[in-house]
């Protein structure tokens, strides 16, 4: 810890009138809005010049070159200014949005262009994700780092929903030229946020520059060897999303078809989910238990009975799982992520983070595949129990580490600790 740095935790604001991070998380919120027209409008444009095979490839585009880079993506996150590189890789993402604009003002999209722009957007995605991943360290105390992810996730939430909303009409009304204009105007005012009001309170200690890039990745990987508790929490926030995940994109439309409920039925399921979520991270605003890791992981607990409940042939029983599946979900997920953020060595954030999202990409499909390949040939309750099942199996790993169980945030006196 530095010596600046207790006297910065004396002068900070309460979390709720600290106004520079809440306009950062408003600023954040806009963003998402923005992407949230932008890939309604990116979508809707694949389906009309392209065949449902071609148009799903499109929209998927920039998973693969994002999984390639984000390494690389993490190492340079921790060796150098992470706002530095959030500013560069925002210009480049307008860039892409601004050629994106002015090609489709002068003529019709093309399946390359929307590839370009797609593939792109997967490279920046890579770079400036691991970068993002660093700010709430060295904004925030320790202890209000569950405050400031709960917060975060509401906005986001709120964001994304509002774009999503608005941007049907927008692409109606003005194509995908006026969605990328839309939002090039919120990654605009990001880049002017971060580089004239964003100032860091707490400087994390960088990685050498002197080793290779690729020497920095295998540091990061042999820092997950070397530490049990960080070990534990990057395997279990990379599994976070490999139950639920395929049981609510995959099971809840064949629960929906076998019971003969209909389409609609599906769009409250996952409103009940999103709803829960929001609620559930919310409630960490009012209340948080003393150790927020085993709380967090027991939530999860209850999740994997939740996802179970999913395979039943009942309406009120599919959505009470929902509903608490989105409950647990905004709950564990805003602990879990505030505890890895304060307790990961701070000059390897930016490649653990990577390395977290990566596993979530890579194993993502494999899960997706397994979910409905077990409902092809076994009854529709079944892959629930078993991804449920797993999901509480796997939360046991974590509940018996002594490490993760010690853990209070309330007792982390500064972001070096």
């Amino acid at each position: 810890m530095t010596t600046a740095e207790p006297r910065m935790l004396r002068t900070l604001p309460p979390f709720r009138r600290d106004r520079l991070v809440q306009g950062w998380l408003l600023v954040k919120a806009l963003s998402d809005a923005g992407d949230a027209v932008f890939l309604i409008a990116f979508a809707w444009t694949a389906v009309q010049i392209a065949s449902p095979a071609v148009a799903g490839l499109v929209v998927a585009a920039g998973t693969l070159p994002r999984a390639i880079v984000l390494l690389f993506g993490g190492a340079f996150a921790d060796r150098s200014e992470p706002r530095r590189l959030m500013i560069v890789f925002n210009a480049l993402r307008v860039g892409v949005l601004v050629a994106v604009a002015v090609w489709c003002l002068t003529s019709a999209p093309t399946v390359a262009l929307l590839l370009a722009a797609g593939i792109a957007f997967g490279v920046c995605d890579a770079f400036f994700e691991p970068a993002a991943g660093t700010m709430p360290r060295q904004l925030v105390a320790p202890a209000d780092l569950p405050a400031y992810s709960a917060l975060s996730q509401t906005l986001s939430r709120l964001g994304t929903m509002t774009g999503a909303a608005i941007g049907g009409f927008l692409v109606a009304a003005y194509g995908l030229a006026g969605s990328a204009a839309a939002n090039t105007v919120t990654y605009v005012i990001v880049i002017a946020f971060l580089a004239l009001m964003l100032r860091p309170r707490f400087a994390l200690p960088r990685a050498s520059g002197e080793q290779s890039v690729l020497h920095g990745i295998g540091d990061g990987f042999g820092h997950l060897a070397r530490n049990r508790a960080t070990r534990t929490l990057v395997i279990a926030l990379s599994g976070l999303n490999l139950a639920v995940a395929p049981a609510i994109a995959i099971g809840l439309p064949l629960q929906a078809t076998a019971n003969g409920w209909g389409a609609g039925a599906v769009g409250i399921f996952e409103a009940l989910v999103g709803g829960g979520a929001m609620i559930g991270a919310l409630i960490v605003v009012k209340w948080r238990p003393r150790r927020e890791a085993i709380g967090g992981f027991v939530a999860l607990l209850v999740q994997g009975a939740a996802i179970a409940a999913l395979g039943a042939p009942w309406p009120s029983a599919v959505g009470a799982g929902c509903l608490v599946i989105g409950l647990t979900a905004g709950f564990a997920s805003v602990l879990l992520s505030s505890t890895f953020a304060a307790t990961a060595a701070p000059e390897y954030l930016g490649r653990l983070g990577s390395i977290l999202r990566l596993g979530d990409d890579c194993l993502m499909p494999a899960g997706m595949a397994a979910f409905g390949a077990l409902a092809g040939i076994l009854p529709l309750w079944v892959p629930f129990a078993v991804y449920g099942g797993a999901m509480a199996v796997l939360m046991i790993l974590p509940l018996r580490n002594p490490r993760l169980q010690e853990i209070q945030l309330r007792e982390v006196s500064a972001p070096a600790a």
